[in-house]
């Protein structure tokens, strides 16, 4: 009758036995990267996402590498995390675009118009900067806390000192001001 052998005990043994020199992970990394790297590059058309796809496998191989008991199959192992990450990523990926007959858009985005011009709007935009900087100081103070701001009556009347009454009667006459500024004509 045979008595059955152990494997691990027979592989501690042999390990024990014969210790194989084990690399750094960063020497590892120094000598094989430009290998991994064209592995990668040949696994996706996009030589970033080649990097992206190689850091992510070696990563991988970081977390395991006090698990590799054979350091000289380590190329092996990276190769595999690389199929496996871009075979992940390929499953993951959603398509955004597909062709169809119509457009998907509805009828009504298209019936207000087209779209204001950035250089108008800026242009809008300075005027009423230009308009709110000839208001009184308290004024501007008020108009740029509550609508640039965007803070509430109460809190602008905290924030200096006033009462809400003050805040409310001071941006009533800012912005009486600023509807009678001619620059902003084009805006009523």
């Amino acid at each position: 009758m045979t008595t059955p052998v152990c494997t691990s005990a027979t592989k501690a043994a042999t390990r024990a036995a014969t210790p194989t020199p084990c690399p750094s992970f960063s020497t590892y990394v120094r000598a094989r990267g430009p290998v991994l790297l064209r592995t990668a590059r040949s696994l996706t058309a996009n030589p970033c996402d080649a990097e992206d796809l190689l850091q992510t496998a070696l990563t991988k191989t970081y977390v395991a590498w006090d698990r590799i008991e054979d350091h000289r199959a380590v190329d092996g192992y990276v190769r595999r995390a690389l199929i496996n990450t871009r075979t992940s990523q390929w499953r993951k990926r959603k398509v955004d675009e597909y062709a169809t007959d119509e457009l998907p858009e509805p009828a009504a985005a298209f019936a207000t118009g087209p779209a204001a011009d950035p250089a108008e709007q800026q242009a809008l935009r300075d005027a009423m900067w230009r308009a709110v900087m000839k208001l009184p100081d308290r004024q501007r103070a008020m108009v740029v806390l509550r609508y640039y701001e965007d803070l509430s009556e109460v809190r602008t009347a905290e924030v200096l000192g006033v009462s809400v009454g003050t805040v409310k009667s001071a941006v009533s006459r800012a912005l009486g001001k600023l509807r009678d500024d001619p620059e902003l004509a084009p805006v009523r």
